[in-house]
Parts: C-alpha cells; sequence; structure tokens
C-alpha cells in the first residue's frame, strides 16, 4: 500500500537551523548568526519563559482551561466575541482549520505569488484548486485591490498576506475592503497578519466586525518570540464561531504554548523591544547592504543580489545564515531577518564582504 498521489504537492522549504549549519561547517553554534527563519533575536519574553518553568509539571493534563484563558485573553485584546478566536498550533494550523471549515472538493483557493507556500499546501490537501496573483518585484511588490481582483474567479478563499512573505510589503485597510466589497459573497478573505506588530498599518481585525466574509490570522511565533511553541489563531466572522469545535484538532495548542502565550501577552517592554528593534534593523539593512532592497514593514529585508544560491552558500561560509528566495520563485533574491543591532551590524559587514568577493570572482 502507498500513499495516495502527492506529486502535486511541494513540501515546505523552511530556512536553515543554527544545529544544522554548525555541524555542516564542524564549528560552534555561537560563530553562527542566524538571519533565515524571521525569528525574534531577543528571544521569549522572560515572563513567557518563567510561566513554562511554573507549568511544567501540568503537562500530563490536557490544556483546556489554559485553552479556554488564552482564547478570552486574545477575545478582549481585540473587543471581539470568545467564538471568534480560533487558537491553533501556530498561525498555519488556522489556515487548515479554515481549510477545514470552508472548501470542499474542488473549491479554488486564490494565493500570492510568490507567497508563504503553505496556503497552497492546505487547499490541496483539502482537494482544492489553487490560483495565483503575482506580486512584481518591478513595483516593489506592491498590493492592491485591482491586483488581486484582475486575477480573481470567484475562489471561495483569497489570501492577503500584510506584511508580505518575503518582500515585506503591505496592503492598506482600505485596499482589503475593497477586495472583500467586490468578491462574491461566499468567497473568504483571509488577511495574514504573521508579521503585524513590525508594520505601520492597521489590522484588518475590525474588518471581521464589520461583515461576514473576512478573517485575520496572528501568531505568538515572531513579535512574541514563541516559534518554537508553535501558537498562533485566527479571528473569524461571528457566524462562522460554531465551526471551531468540528474542525479543531483535539486540544492542538498545548498547554506550555497556551501559558506562555498568554505571558507574553501582557510582557508590553518585550514586545516593544522586539518591534524597536525589528524595525531599526530593516532601516539599517536597507541603507548599509551593497545591494538592491525592497520596502519592508516585516522583520526582516528582502535584497536583490544575483545568484541567491551562490549568496546564500558563501554567506553561510562567512557564518551568516540567510534565506535563499528561489524556492519563492525569486532564484536572484536572499530574505534577510532583523538581528539585534550587534548581530544586524556584523552580518551587514560579512555581506558586504561575501558581495564584493564574488563580484571580483564574476569579474576574473
Amino acid at each position: 500500500m502507498e500513499p495516495r498521489d502527492l506529486s502535486d504537492h511541494s513540501p515546505y522549504v523552511p530556512g536553515r537551523g543554527v544545529e544544522e549549519v554548525a555541524r555542516e561547517l564542524e564549528i560552534d553554534r555561537s560563530e553562527l548568526i542566524k538571519l533565515s527563519s524571521n525569528e525574534n533575536p531577543h528571544g521569549p519574553s522572560p515572563a513567557a519563559v518563567e510561566t513554562i518553568r511554573e507549568h511544567a509539571d501540568r503537562v500530563n493534563v490536557y490544556p483546556k482551561s489554559s485553552h479556554t484563558d488564552l482564547t478570552a485573553r486574545v477575545a478582549e485584546e481585540w473587543d471581539v466575541d470568545t467564538e471568534q478566536v480560533w487558537v491553533s498550533p501556530g498561525a498555519d494550523g488556522s489556515i487548515d482549520y479554515l481549510s477545514r471549515a470552508a472548501l470542499e472538493p474542488d473549491d479554488r483557493v486564490l494565493v500570492p505569488d510568490p507567497g508563504f507556500a503553505y496556503y497552497a499546501m492546505s487547499a490541496r490537501y483539502h482537494h482544492a484548486e489553487v490560483t495565483e496573483y503575482r506580486l512584481s518585484a518591478e513595483t516593489g511588490f506592491e498590493q492592491t485591490a485591482e491586483t488581486v481582483l484582475t486575477a480573481y474567479g470567484g475562489e471561495r478563499v483569497v489570501y492577503l498576506t500584510s506584511p508580505h512573505n518575503p518582500s515585506g510589503s503591505v496592503i492598506p485597510l482600505d485596499e482589503i475592503r475593497a477586495v472583500a466589497d467586490a468578491t462574491a459573497a461566499e468567497t473568504l478573505v483571509v488577511v495574514d497578519e504573521a508579521y503585524g506588530e513590525f508594520a505601520n498599518v492597521d489590522s484588518a481585525i475590525p474588518l471581521v466586525n464589520e461583515r461576514d466574509d473576512v478573517a485575520v490570522l496572528r501568531t505568538f511565533s515572531k513579535a512574541y518570540g514563541l516559534a518554537g511553541l508553535r501558537i498562533g489563531y485566527s479571528v473569524v466572522p461571528e457566524r462562522w464561531g460554531g465551526a471551531y469545535a468540528r474542525v479543531n484538532t483535539p486540544f492542538a495548542a498545548n498547554e506550555l504554548a497556551c501559558r506562555a502565550a498568554l505571558a507574553a501577552l501582557d510582557d508590553e517592554d518585550h514586545v516593544e523591544r522586539s518591534i524597536e528593534t525589528a524595525r531599526w534593523a530593516r532601516e539599517y539593512i536597507a541603507d548599509e547592504l551593497d545591494a538592491e532592497t525592497f520596502d519592508s514593514e516585516g522583520n526582516f529585508v528582502l535584497a536583490r543580489v544575483g545568484d541567491a544560491a551562490a549568496v546564500a552558500e558563501a554567506a553561510k561560509r562567512e557564518g551568516v545564515i540567510i534565506r535563499d528566495c528561489t524556492s519563492f520563485g525569486l532564484p536572484d533574491c536572499v530574505r534577510i531577518s532583523t538581528g539585534t543591532r550587534e548581530e544586524t551590524v556584523e552580518a551587514v559587514d560579512r555581506l558586504n564582504g561575501v558581495l564584493a568577493d564574488l563580484e571580483l570572482g564574476a569579474k576574473a
């Protein structure tokens, strides 16, 4: 017996990990600067770490009360009903929940190209077809309602990403509203705000209370520094609230993740520090890197460097791990996450050396 035909499914390609690269290069992990996965360089909230310690002896119990407490806290944060908050294992868990709730076999889903691969992956897992709208480097990956609607053909779900991964561009709230207004009543517009804390743009969550065709994704992986715990959520229209119990994986959001997220939400100093550093670092990269960069509202910068694979490999040899964006369909671009101020300055210096060496090598 074999699995079903998965030939149309492409695997998700993550950024390379510190341990993986350290083993490959036979060096200590402390010699590496990892800027490939858009993680928080300040680590998790100290309050979250302390909460994990306090609750570690309770992991023999299913996370019912912690899940309920986190749902209530997120609902309070955004002034929505608790039934509208779908806590999940990372924002990608919410993508699956929405796919389960929305998609019938042979429905279609409209996704950005380039974009987060899991939108299409989840759609195909649920036997939907995938169509794309193109975001162009020539326009700085500008996101407008017209760009999306030109490709729209009645899809059941339309994904918008603000800030967009890997470019960092955003789509303003009025453009999101225009997409929702122009699409069919049975189309759900899903706005992925995984990097929303870093952006100078309004969240689309208020739209969720205005209408029944917009949902928003959020995560604790980025600004809150809890990527390793896999905890996120979606905010859905009121009419969708009752579907959660029918599509949620039992106890998928674990006890420590829920408790840590609760603590992180209240640690405003850690979040503000993380946002401030990311905003400083993305400006520093844009100003100081010897390559073309694109305006970003995320905790990363996309740079056009020529041969992305060669640059990423050479950078790794110099102790800087960055993301080759070939898997995004951008073989001439790398994505550089924002580090601490010290890491960012050192990484840019090393990367400029790499770029200079490769240019000289190409001319030789």
